[in-house]
């Protein structure tokens, strides 16, 4: 193996294959990669980002296509691309290390420096190719590192120790107390302190979605009675939904706002944030009735299946911001344009969606919003509103699409199954529920192997990279939905398989789930996650499941592994207090989860009665188990022994090992579920 080559073309990563022309001699990441640069003495140059990434593409254009910068890359470096999406065990450790030098967190482009055997030096992200804005130029940058590294100098060495000593620590795990009731309390009232009460949100712009720690709110507002949560997550879901994040034309949702009202986006659109808003929209309007919720959630749920399923039926990971070399371009429209569309409707549509002469975004073009008039206006004039958007959907069409990142990633996966398989159970949409299923068969045939365990990433009819936690762990909540909604053992059983395997190669003996396998590719950390990002926490989803395993099994085995999770992570959530919402939505589930057994025909009228009550009720975090008449329950279930009333379907509702009288009328059920 030479450097002398981009070698790129050969992989699947759309993110890799957008490179594989720059003249930087690319390499993928790979042990080989390594022992390349230890032969020839020079330091890794790692540039890790994705294919919807904006700033990932004007770094590419302004410093990867240049020629001269390029061939500073070529003379000093051995360059390393990496897609995080598909080495997140790679990209999380030189985002860490680079937290640790910043004292903030990083984002992407990542660009570390590292010595040959892989430890990094030094880093930092987006540089512009010569000095502008108080950032030094990636030429400059480019030379400095490599005299640096020329003359040995000891920052390197000081700086690779440092880091060393803080990567070793992601492995280890701070017990401490056990979680308190009080501290919980503690950690909602600084989350809700965060809460902007004008627009929505955490904080300040850069406004991220934070999914799990609105759910987080939403329990505890559920839990306790505290109606300024419930305020405070129904008013940022109605910005989000209202606001220029949300594609109103064509359905879902981009990755972040840049400003503070959820206006002007990032306009990629990213496959978790879409699917864990679906969820936690599908669960607010279970109380709220908010049209506008289940409006977004249907027309979301058509953009996945019209736009991001990949052949065999599994989903796409995002869509570029991005169109031809402009961002945002294919998304926002001149009030001439919209004129010309309408005709005489465009000064009404204008009005609603924020439309102006000079606009609200570049070049006096316009993001489309609600943001004016949160509220949905009368039935005529929103049917008006949504003939003038077909009108323009239709327009938008012929525009240059945005790229899709067409690789199928199985934790983005187990994320969108789960909240379609929950949607279709609230909303009683069999369409949505055949979606998910074909999704989830697509993972579990196409990225698995033949002993069973999970592949994390497929393209092209190539399944690659071994799973990660988050694979596991996000897929066995998807199993668990999906046969919460079917009923189906098949589900069950597959939960069961994938839960030994990640006990089998994830497990620490401290308690708690590596990120990585125990027989995958050695790095220079093995990291344990509690800690949530833009998706939940490995860990937390795990205990999440083992969680539901334990309801519905009524094996003990399976509390005691949820149970080592808390306790592993108790001190580290009582240093750090926030982040962990995923991880105290799944304690909440294992200490105090309401079970549901449903016993009747699977498709029987009564049973169908019985759950449409059940699902139009928001209980979050409750295990529905539905069992045919006869099927037996395990002898440690609460329900063992239970069965249905004189022929008909019959529901129990149970708190720890106590259970209702049966059930058999929806009315009563109902009363049942808001008195429990």
């Amino acid at each position: 193996m030479t450097v002398e080559s981009n070698r790129l073309g050969e992989e699947t990563s759309p993110y890799l294959l957008q490179h594989r022309h720059n003249p930087v001699r690319w390499q993928a990441w790979s042990t080989e990669t390594l022992a390349l640069a230890k032969r020839l003495g020079r330091p890794v140059l790692l540039s890790v980002g994705y294919a919807a990434c904006h700033w990932c593409h004007v770094m590419a254009h302004e410093s990867f296509e240049n020629a001269e910068i390029a061939a500073l890359m070529n003379k000093y470096f051995v360059n390393v691309k990496v897609d995080r999406e598909e080495r997140p065990d790679i990209d999380y450790l030189y985002q860490q290390a680079l937290t640790m030098m910043l004292g903030r967190r990083g984002g992407w482009p990542l660009t570390m420096f590292l010595t040959p055997d892989g430890q990094p030096f030094w880093g930092g992200t987006y540089f512009p190719p010569v000095r502008q804005g108080g950032r030094p130029g990636f030429a400059e940058v480019l030379q400095t590192i490599a005299e640096l590294w020329r003359k040995r100098d000891n920052s390197i060495d000081h700086n690779v120790k440092q880091l060393g000593a803080g990567l070793a620590s992601l492995s280890e795990t701070a017990p401490g107390e056990p979680i308190s009731p009080e501290l919980v309390s503690t950690i909602c009232e600084q989350l809700e302190q965060r809460l902007d009460r004008v627009d929505g949100g955490f904080g300040v712009a850069p406004k991220f979605p934070q999914t799990p720690s609105l759910d987080f709110l939403w329990r505890t507002w559920k839990r306790t009675g505290g109606d300024s949560l419930r305020q405070g997550v129904v008013l940022t879901l109605d910005h989000i939904a209202q606001g220029g994040v949300y594609d109103h034309l064509g359905g879902g949702f981009a990755r972040y706002s840049t400003d503070n009202h959820w206006l002007a986006p990032h306009f990629e659109k990213m496959l978790y944030d879409n699917a864990q808003l679906i969820e936690l929209l599908t669960e607010v309007w279970q109380d709220e009735r908010r049209e506008l919720y289940s409006l977004r959630v249907a027309e979301t749920i058509q953009w996945l299946a019209r736009e991001m399923r990949a052949p065999g039926g599994g989903f796409a990971s995002s869509l570029d911001a991005d169109s031809e070399g402009e961002e945002g371009r294919f998304y926002v429209w001149s009030e001439a344009e919209i004129n010309d569309a309408l005709g005489p409707r465009a000064p009404l549509f204008a009005h609603a969606y924020g439309v102006s002469r000079e606009g609200n975004w570049e070049h006096g073009k316009s993001i489309l919003n609600r943001l004016g008039s949160i509220e949905l206006l009368d039935e005529n004039a929103e049917a008006a509103l949504a003939r003038d958007r077909a009108i323009l959907f239709s327009l938008r069409e012929s525009r240059v699409r945005p790229e899709c990142d067409d690789k199928v990633l199985a934790d983005w996966n187990g994320l969108t199954i789960a909240a379609i398989a929950k949607a279709a159970c609230v909303f009683e949409r069999r369409d949505w529920l055949e979606i998910a299923v074909e999704a989830f068969d697509f993972v579990r045939g196409a990225m698995t192997t033949t002993d069973g365990r999970l592949l994390h990433s497929w393209r092209g009819g190539r399944a690659r990279h071994p799973a990660v936690l988050d694979d596991y762990a996000a897929m066995c909540r998807a199993a668990l939905a999906l046969h919460e909604a079917t009923g189906a053992p098949s589900f069950l059983e597959c939960t069961r398989a994938w839960a030994e395997h990640v006990e089998g190669h994830y497990r620490d003996r401290n308690g708690g789930y590596f990120f990585t396998a125990d027989d995958a590719e050695t790095l220079i950390a093995r990291a344990k996650i509690a800690e949530d990002s833009a998706a939940p926490s490995g860990n937390g989803m795990m205990l999440q499941a083992l969680a539901q395993l334990y309801h519905l099994t009524g094996e003990s085995f399976y509390r005691e592994r949820a149970e080592g999770i808390v306790n592993a992570f108790s001190g580290t959530v009582r240093q750090r207090l926030l982040g962990f919402s995923s991880l105290l939505n799944g304690m909440e589930m294992l200490r105090d989860s309401m079970q549901i057994v449903v016993i009747g025909q699977a498709d029987g009228a009564d049973t169908a009665a019985l759950k449409r009550v059940i699902y139009h009720v928001s209980r979050p975090g409750r295990t529905v188990n539905l069992i045919a008449p006869g099927a037996p329950l395990p002898s440690t279930h609460p329900a063992f022994g239970k069965t249905a009333l004189h022929g008909h379907a019959t529901v129990y509702v149970c708190r720890g090992m106590v259970c209702s009288l049966p059930i058999v009328e929806p009315e009563a059920l109902a009363a049942a579920l808001r008195e429990a």
